[in-house]
């Protein structure tokens, strides 16, 4: 059997918001909206890689745990990187909010909060740090909470990044509404990376919908593979991080037309 990393951490993700006694309507009416940025800076030329601040894995432990995270934002600038992705899980991925606080500060980008969000507030937070966009994943909700997290997400300015894993996800991201979706060809139940999945799953999404391809994206190879399926961009972890020349890993995935799909 293998290990089912996603259901541990949602269901600790979930244990965290329930003890979270912020009230998020009220949070939720003092929040200023704001122009959202992530979407319209994946509609460029060229593909554009979204490089991702990284500490470590559940499955394969410390990538970068004692990175820097402002330094790390500005070689992913330098190497041509259009968006920041942070990861902010502490208990999981050895990230926090404080690092998405160090990138905001450092880059004049997009930057997504990347998280396991469950509840109303982790939208808000996403929102309060200052990123562009907000990941929600779907196999970690209910399909009202996909709905309501999507809705607020829009109505205070960020941009929901949904990703799915599978047709029957990539359905239910359509049904409310995503304009913005991400494939991940990582299965976050076992970690086992299927590098056709994007490919396999773009053909499904209509060229209205800005479509963004997850891990196992090891080089120029795989960009240009997946480039040719109509992806928009790319978010890029792993190999990046643990480059021994960050911004040379971005700047090598870089230059690749968008081929938008028909």
């Amino acid at each position: 059997m293998p290990t089912r990393y996603l259901d541990d951490i949602v269901v600790a993700h979930r244990r965290r918001a329930a003890r979270d006694e912020r009230d998020w309507r009220l949070r939720r009416e003092a929040t200023v909206a704001r122009v959202p940025r992530l979407r319209a800076a994946l509609r460029a030329s060229n593909v554009t890689v979204i490089a991702e601040v990284k500490r470590r894995s559940p499955s394969r432990g410390a990538l970068a745990a004692e990175l820097d995270p402002a330094e790390v934002a500005r070689e992913y600038r330098d190497g041509g990187a259009g968006a920041i992705s942070v990861l902010t899980d502490e208990e999981f991925f050895g990230g926090s909010l404080r690092d998405l606080g160090e990138v905001l500060a450092a880059v004049d980008l997009p930057v997504l909060r990347k998280d396991f969000a469950v509840s109303p507030n982790d939208v808000l937070d996403a929102a309060a740090w200052g990123a562009s966009g907000v990941l929600l994943i779907v196999a970690a909700l209910e399909q009202a909470e996909l709905a309501t997290l999507v809705g607020l997400a829009r109505e205070i300015g960020l941009d929901p990044l949904v990703e799915v894993h599978d047709a029957d996800e990539l359905a239910r991201a359509l049904d409310v509404g995503a304009d913005l979706v991400g494939i991940n060809q990582r299965d976050l139940r076992t970690f086992a990376v299927e590098p056709e999945r994007a490919v396999a799953l773009a053909r499904r999404v209509d060229p209205t919908v800005v479509l963004v391809a997850e891990s196992g994206i090891r080089g120029r190879d795989d960009a240009e593979s997946l480039a040719a399926a109509g992806v928009d961009a790319l978010l890029v972890g792993e190999s990046v991080v643990t480059a021994s020349s960050r911004s040379e890993a971005v700047r090598a995935l870089t230059g690749i037309q968008r081929i938008p799909r028909a």
